[in-house]
């Protein structure tokens, strides 16, 4: 191991103890031990000290640049050495730069959990004593890039998933200085084990067949293979894009927006009855069960025409809504509805506020892909249950 003996300047240290704060006297040893170091690995790589003659010497001294290196009280300045055939290097700012790295991780782990980038600016501004820009804030955050993009697009012929969930969300994108709305598809799977993980991330301009379809194709282009079951809202262009992409799987209308449809149907009193038969027929572990209690409530309930609209959607949507019940019993209430996607969409709802207009497509799916990464296993593995 390399033993270097510094010579520091104790006046100029000592001027900073009587004249300045601790943060200055801080920066003042900093830049004092660091230029030494810096002096002395010169020296070793020269393998000649200063004015000394050696057969041995490799180069000759250069003078110096300055250099600036940010670190957790501010921003010092160094005195960097040279040499003439400019082939010494330092690894100061190498090393130190996990300073600096961790002063970004901290802001783009801000940007993502919902800090503004205004407010991210003031606390750096805190934290460093250095005033950096909104818009360099921004910069920071495209250093995800190539993470959420590797993320975006990994493989999944890896593993099979049986049972998958589909939804779109809006969110409002600044595009040609207008701000439009834009669509973000997701996907989530649940394998055999329970586990889930979100799949498929993708941000188009409305929702549609053609736009589903494409990132349906998108999807099996990264090696998906057909499930079992996919669970979803009754959107007309997400039900034929279904069909037509995933041949030989059944679609499970989500009974919660189901259950919604029909009781906003239903009369504002005299209705609790009704709501207890529906809900009944959820409750059932059996597709001939299920079909039991509707007939029940269609029975008990069909002579009533106010009830006329709410059962006419009972019996036009009920055979999709049951799909779940022809799965087995231990993953049954994980397919009934899609109540993990909109607990992901209250979380994106949740940062989106913060933001409210992205300034671009891409930025959008940065930061809702870091956000996805982040909660990925803290929130999709967890179990809800929203009642309608």
């Amino acid at each position: 191991m390399t033993q270097i003996q510094f010579n520091l300047d104790i006046d100029v240290l000592k001027e900073s103890v009587m004249n300045s704060n601790i943060d200055a006297v801080v920066k003042s040893s900093i830049v004092l031990v660091l230029n030494e170091f810096m002096e002395k690995k010169r020296d070793e790589h020269l393998q000649a000290s200063a004015y000394e003659r050696s057969p041995e010497r490799r180069d000759y001294r250069n003078g110096y640049y300055e250099r600036e290196l940010l670190i957790s009280i501010g921003k010092i300045k160094l005195r960097v050495p040279r040499t003439r055939e400019g082939d010494f290097s330092t690894s100061i700012f190498e090393r130190f730069s996990r300073v600096d790295q961790a002063l970004t991780l901290s802001m783009l782990e801000m940007v993502v959990n919902g800090v503004s980038t205004r407010k991210v600016k003031n606390i750096v501004e805190q934290l460093c004593g250095e005033s950096v820009s909104k818009s360099f804030v921004s910069s920071l955050t495209e250093k995800l890039d190539p993470v959420v993009n590797k993320w975006a697009n990994r493989p999944l012929n890896v593993q099979y998933f049986p049972y998958l969930y589909a939804d779109a969300m809006y969110i409002k994108v600044r595009e040609h200085n207008k701000v439009v709305p834009k669509a973000v598809y997701l996907m989530t799977a649940m394998d055999e084990e329970k586990k889930r993980q979100v799949i498929g991330l993708k941000i188009d301009h409305a929702e549609s067949f053609e736009a589903w379809q494409g990132f349906f194709s998108d999807l099996k282009a990264r090696g998906l293979q057909s499930p079992k079951l996919i669970v979803s809202d009754a959107h007309a262009g997400l039900k034929k894009a279904i069909d037509r992409e995933f041949i030989g799987t059944s679609w499970q209308r989500c009974s919660v927006h189901f259950k919604r449809n029909i009781i906003n149907k239903l009369p504002k009193k005299g209705s609790s009855q009704v709501i207890a038969d529906l809900r009944r027929i959820y409750q059932t572990i059996s597709c001939e069960e299920a079909r039991k209690f509707k007939d029940d409530l269609l029975m008990n309930h069909q002579d009533n025409p106010k009830l006329k609209k709410a059962i006419e959607i009972l019996e036009d949507g009920f055979e999709e809504s049951i799909q779940y019940l022809n799965e087995p019993k231990m993953y049954q209430r994980h397919l009934s509805s899609t109540n993990s996607l909109e607990r992901l969409n209250q979380e994106i709802r949740r940062r989106e506020r913060v933001i409210r207009i992205f300034p671009n497509t891409q930025s959008a799916f940065r930061l809702i892909g870091a956000l996805l990464m982040e909660n990925e296993n803290l929130q999709l593995n967890r179990r809800y249950t929203l009642k309608p």
